[in-house]
């Protein structure tokens, strides 16, 4: 049986408050081991993982600063799909076909430009992913923010594929409410 000691009285501990305490226990093991993993991850990044994390974040470097912005490390053949249920949700054959139906819209809907702000980029072989926020004034005066999640596969130090993910209530709003300008 085991104890615990409190304010110098000994009480037997229940078999249900071992169990808990022995959980948590091995929960703090694996949180601290996959910190470990992913630190040493994070430190043996292949030549190739390398060059496409680079490569987004200079595309986001970019995009933050109005000189361009990851589109630009779209293959013509690219496929973007965007999940979920907003109004743009589909995926869509071509860079082109992306940046006409999507990304030329939206921002002729924006009267100041889309900002990112990575939170995480993660990187595994040709797959990148990026957890970011992004925050623009819309055409009629309100702020447009929304955090995205987008996973980019990549190939010769181009986009190839993608699946983007965001609060599709927030991007409707905007896609309704204002009239992309010509």
């Amino acid at each position: 049986m085991s104890y615990t000691a409190t304010a110098a009285v000994c009480r037997p501990q229940s078999r249900a408050r071992r169990i808990f305490n022995a959980t948590l226990g091995i929960a703090a093991a694996i949180l601290a081991l996959g910190g470990l993993e992913a630190h040493a991850t994070a430190q043996s990044l292949t030549e190739t993982e390398r060059r496409n994390k680079a490569a987004i974040e200079a595309g986001f470097e970019a995009w933050a600063a109005g000189t361009g912005s990851p589109y630009d490390l779209l293959a013509d053949d690219a496929r973007w799909t965007i999940e979920g249920y907003s109004l743009a949700s589909k995926t869509y054959p071509s860079r082109e076909a992306f940046l006409r139906e999507v990304i030329r819209p939206f921002n002729a809907r924006m009267k100041a430009p889309l900002k990112p702000a990575i939170r995480n980029l993660y990187v595994d072989g040709d797959t990148v992913i990026v957890f970011f926020d992004a925050r623009g004034i819309a055409r009629d005066g309100e702020p447009y923010a929304n955090t995205y999640a987008w996973f980019l596969d990549m190939r010769d130090g181009r986009i190839v594929r993608a699946s983007a993910f965001f609060d599709s209530i927030v991007f409707n709003a905007l896609w309704t409410r204002v009239t992309p300008v010509d």
